[in-house]
Parts: structure tokens; C-alpha cells; sequence
């Protein structure tokens, strides 16, 4: 009775152990999810004029596969409106009752305007995380910009890559329009998801 109890006893401990050798090995090959706040911000100077956060969720392979270039998290956001925009034709002018050239209006356009955010990320050892972001962002100029009484779009591009750690926030880009003077500033939190 003794002999059962005990081989029964290291049968259940080596159970137990053989799970848990292949739980750690699981974890190995387990993504990390994380979640990225992006914040894309104006301002005139000193001032902020405009905040627009934006979050987006990604997993991120391993340290253990992080070496392989063909493995990595992804996520894209595509935010956007369509603008409608009166094209003017390049034929001659028609002539008005008080002999004025009434510009000839041409077809209806759509302007996309908005945000599109593609992102990937990878698990490294330490804790620590590459991040690659592509941003584009456009959206209509406001009045003092604009030279005529047509619209007026304004946008910006940009690709970067970073390491960060859970919790860390660092500024992806910083650059100032050449027109409005406005500087707009992207800044990248990244938080492990428990």
C-alpha cells in the first residue's frame, strides 16, 4: 500500500513538473500583446492647438523569433473622410451678362482626409520592444492658410523606428510646417497588456 501511495505521489510530481517545463516553453513562443497610444499634436508656439490620440493594439513576437525577419506583430488604422472638391475646367472662361469670365466648373472630386497609422513590433530580451510606425496625416487647412476660395489640404509622412519598454513613452517625431508655422509633435506610449 506504501509503494502505491509513493509511486503515485512521484507520478503526480512529475506531472506536475513536465507541465510546467512546457508551460515556460509555451511562454517562449507565446506573442507579447501590447498597446500603443500614439498622440499627434499642433502648436502654434508654445501652445497646443490640437490633441487627436490614437490606440492601437499589437502582438509582438518573442525574443525567440524576433531574429526572424519574416515574423512580426502588425496592426494598421485607417481613419478618413472624403472631402468633396469642385474642380475648375481649363476651358476658357464663358463671358456673363455684365461680360465677367464665369469660370466653367468641372466634375466633383473626393479628398481623403484623415489618418492612417501602420505599426509592427517586436519582443527583445530585457523587456524590451522594437517598434517600427509609419504615420500620414492630412486634413484641410484652416482659413488664414488658405490663398484662395479653394480648399487647401495640408499633410505629413513618417516612418521611424524605436525601442521602448512597458510604460515608456518616447517622441516619435517633432516638425514644423513650412506654411502655418504650426509644429506637430507624435508621441508614442507603449504598455504590455497583462
Amino acid at each position: 500500500m506504501r509503494t502505491h501511495l509513493r509511486t503515485s505521489v512521484c507520478v503526480a510530481a512529475l506531472i506536475a513538473s513536465v507541465a510546467a517545463v512546457n508551460a515556460q516553453e509555451n511562454d517562449r513562443f507565446a506573442p507579447v500583446a501590447l498597446k500603443l497610444q500614439i498622440v499627434i499634436s499642433r502648436w502654434q508656439g508654445e501652445k497646443k492647438i490640437s490633441n487627436m490620440p490614437y490606440a492601437v493594439s499589437v502582438n509582438a513576437p518573442p525574443p525567440s523569433q524576433a531574429a526572424d525577419p519574416r515574423i512580426q506583430g502588425h496592426a494598421n488604422l485607417r481613419m478618413a473622410s472624403k472631402i468633396p472638391v469642385m474642380m475648375i475646367s481649363a476651358a476658357p472662361p464663358a463671358a456673363g451678362a455684365d461680360g465677367k469670365p464665369i469660370p466653367q466648373v468641372g466634375p466633383i472630386q473626393y479628398q481623403d482626409v484623415g489618418t492612417n497609422i501602420d505599426c509592427s513590433a517586436k519582443a527583445y530580451e530585457g523587456g524590451r520592444f522594437g517598434v517600427d510606425v509609419t504615420i500620414e496625416d492630412s486634413s484641410m487647412a484652416p482659413e488664414p492658410e488658405k490663398k484662395t476660395d479653394r480648399p487647401a489640404f495640408r499633410s505629413f509622412k513618417a516612418t521611424d523606428s524605436m525601442m521602448l519598454r512597458d510604460g515608456q513613452s518616447a517622441q516619435f517625431i517633432a516638425a514644423t510646417d513650412k506654411v502655418s508655422g504650426e509644429t506637430v509633435k507624435v508621441d508614442v506610449t507603449l504598455t504590455v497588456v497583462k
